[in-house]
């Protein structure tokens, strides 16, 4: 029996489709670009909240300004700016009351958002609280006691604050275009273990600031080789997301479906109101409502600026230091904020599919400032 062209047609293209996907580069041309709702394509743990929940109090009016001012100086409306710039979800929390909670673009209250570089920040609140319990001893061990693998590559002297302080000297491509690329690797690649043994550095320990996501997924090895009977999600669900009371289960996507690793420096699956309640456990130096879930110690270690550590004075411990005033924040790629003010007790989430032709931190510490 002849084979049509159109059966043909369809076997070639059945055989680009397998190869397309399969593969980390054909993954990459495949999705193109990273997307919010990405936590659909990898394989994930489950994050399980508890049956008592935390929920903030609701203004019973809502409170936001009618107008604010763009990049070009020129006044505009707040809400439409909000949505013309791909913005999904946008709160603003004080004093643990809900003054603004919009939703756009069919997004809504029980939306998954996929964190993106936001989980770096998590990430950094599980290595202060695996201090806190014994499982690390400090964060001036070198990461060779946990990834010994690392010695061949001369990272003895690398410790973890290096890696909390982006300062680690890692030879990391973090091009977010290129196929090729280390960034590509560690989001489409399949085997996050064996990528990281393979890292290299390209200067040395504690010298320069250089933001690269190998840093945060290499601690992510950490926690794990130091959890050692728990995976990095299951200790995220006993140290934050059940005390927390979060509204909603999350996950935390993988490299791989089997004995798969997370995506330390990227991936956290949740809602916009369970982000803003990590903004609230740092705002709280820690506690939630009475117990102290990571030290106020390392919460202040996160948030202040050092002038004893080498880095930049606006990256701290894997959160973002947008002013001198003791702000602080977790970003992710397409405009994912977690902001958080102290002196004005107040909490900013920010999700959207594009960050948008926006300067964020700026408005955020504007709105700040108007409450």
């Amino acid at each position: 029996m002849k084979i049509t062209s159109f059966a043909k047609l369809a076997v070639v293209l059945s055989v680009l489709i397998l190869f397309i996907t399969s593969c980390q580069v054909g993954r990459f041309v495949f999705r193109n670009f990273a997307n919010i709702t990405d936590y659909r394509i990898f394989p994930s743990r489950p994050l399980h909240n508890d049956s008592v929940k935390f929920t903030f109090q609701q203004a019973s009016q809502a409170r936001f300004p009618k107008t604010i001012t763009d990049k070009t100086q020129h006044t505009v409306n707040f809400e439409r700016y909000l949505e013309d710039n791909k913005s999904v979800a946008f709160l603003i929390i004080k004093n643990d009351t809900i003054l603004y909670e919009k939703y756009f673009d069919h997004y809504e209250q029980e939306s998954i958002v996929a964190s993106f570089s936001m989980a770096k920040s998590v990430t950094s609140i599980l290595i202060g609280c695996a201090i806190d319990d014994g499982f690390i001893k400090s964060v001036d061990e070198p990461v060779t006691n946990y990834v010994p693998e690392l010695k061949k590559n001369g990272f003895e002297k690398v410790t973890l604050k290096h890696l909390l302080q982006m300062t680690s000297g890692l030879d990391f491509n973090e091009s977010y275009v290129n196929p090729f690329g280390d960034a590509a690797t560690f989001y489409y690649g399949r085997n996050l273990r064996k990528s990281i043994t393979k890292m290299k550095l390209k200067s040395e320990p504690g010298k320069n600031f250089e933001y690269v996501s190998g840093s945060p997924q290499i601690l992510g090895l950490v926690l794990e080789r130091a959890l050692k009977t728990k995976t990095v999600t299951a200790y995220l669900q006993e140290k934050i997301w059940k005390p927390l009371g979060m509204e909603y289960d999350a996950s935390w996507s993988l490299d791989r479906k089997k004995n798969g690793l997370e995506k330390t420096f990227c991936c956290i699956n949740a809602r916009a109101r369970d982000f803003a309640k990590i903004g609230r456990l740092y705002l709280n130096k820690g506690n939630w409502n009475g117990k102290q879930i990571v030290s106020e110690k390392w919460v202040e270690e996160s948030t202040r600026v050092n002038p004893a550590d080498p880095g930049a004075n606006f990256y701290r411990y894997q959160w973002w230091l947008p002013s001198a005033t003791g702000d602080y924040m977790a970003e992710g790629i397409l405009g994912q904020f977690v902001y958080v003010n102290p002196a004005k007790n107040m909490i900013i989430v920010r999700l959207g599919k594009k960050y948008g032709d926006a300067d964020w931190p700026n408005i955020f510490m504007n709105l700040a400032k108007a409450y």
